[in-house]
């Protein structure tokens, strides 16, 4: 069975070329300059070229601040792009597995958000994507799109290799600690990503629709940032000896954040049988191989 992964220079694309031998699947894995997603033409061509039995769009424009002055450039990558990718596979009879973001809610819920909750993005990077959302619903039956947060990896950049590189150059730090959500490892998604495609290339799906998935377990990003230093410190010399919490408010940024964007992730238990991972147990794993020598990038 072959699939067609849009995005492989980003972190998930990657994670999941890495999966490429045990997943037992045929893995294409396209991106830029061959694969433009914002070109429909091109779209409408490469997915023809290729003929996969399922396309994972692992794509997207991530820069949240830079979004708000790049906002056309977001909204073609982000909700043109899934269009054309859904409008190809529509065509086709393709099914496709999408991934979207936390940053769809407002942070305004006390408690973990469902899939059903409605949608009130604060910024343009969180309304591109749900208009992505929107357009794969409109244009595609056969669809699974599942929701995640606070994503990072061994390859790409992230907070994860952020707070490292800043861990090495300074002896305090200042993270913000009221914005409570869920790390993902890059790896973890890929698995479930691969365990929804054996799903409904087996014949055996009938589920599709939204999803969430996240590492289990909240945090803020100071909590995150001091568990990152607590394990990297077992591994590698660094100067830091203090973070600061800090609000929100002491760290203005040019687009606002949600303030809880904690995910449920029963319904993706239910439907499919996949267990979220401890955040702490999935980020000392990626520690232990980018800081090992093991990771595609040094830190």
């Amino acid at each position: 069975m072959k699939l067609l992964v849009i995005g492989a220079n980003g972190q998930l694309g990657w994670a999941l070329g890495e999966k490429r031998e045990k997943s037992g699947f045929n893995l294409e894995r396209v991106d830029l300059p061959d694969f433009n997603i914002t070109d429909k033409v091109n779209v409408s061509r490469q997915v023809e070229k290729s003929d996969p039995d399922l396309v994972i769009n692992a794509s997207a424009y991530t820069a949240v601040d830079k979004a708000e002055s790049e906002s056309e450039l977001a909204f073609a990558v982000n909700a043109k792009g899934p269009a054309y990718l859904a409008e190809a596979c529509a065509s086709r009879g393709i099914p496709m597995i999408h991934v979207s973001t936390d940053y769809v809610f407002d942070g305004e819920k006390k408690t973990p958000y469902l899939e059903s909750d409605p949608v009130s993005p604060l910024g343009v990077y969180g309304k591109s994507k749900a208009a992505g959302d929107d357009a794969i619903r409109n244009l595609l039956s056969s669809h699974v799109i599942i929701r995640t947060a606070w994503l990072y990896g061994t390859h790409g950049q992230n907070f994860v290799k952020t707070m490292l590189r800043l861990g090495k150059e300074r002896k305090t730090l200042r993270v913000v600690a009221d914005q409570h959500g869920c790390p993902t490892y890059a790896a973890d998604l890929a698995d479930a990503i691969l365990k929804i495609s054996r799903h409904i290339l087996n014949g055996s799906h009938d589920q599709w629709g939204t999803y969430h998935y996240c590492g289990q377990g909240s945090t803020t990003w100071h909590g995150f940032a001091e568990e990152i230093f607590n394990i990297a410190g077992t591994l590698i010399p660094l100067k830091v000896r203090k973070t600061e919490p800090v609000s929100t408010d002491d760290y203005p940024t040019p687009t606002r954040r949600p303030a809880n964007s904690v995910l449920d992730c029963r319904r993706i238990k239910e439907k499919f049988g996949i267990r979220t991972r401890p955040w702490k147990e999935s980020l000392a794993e990626m520690l232990k191989i980018l800081l090992s020598g093991e990771g595609r990038l040094d830190v």
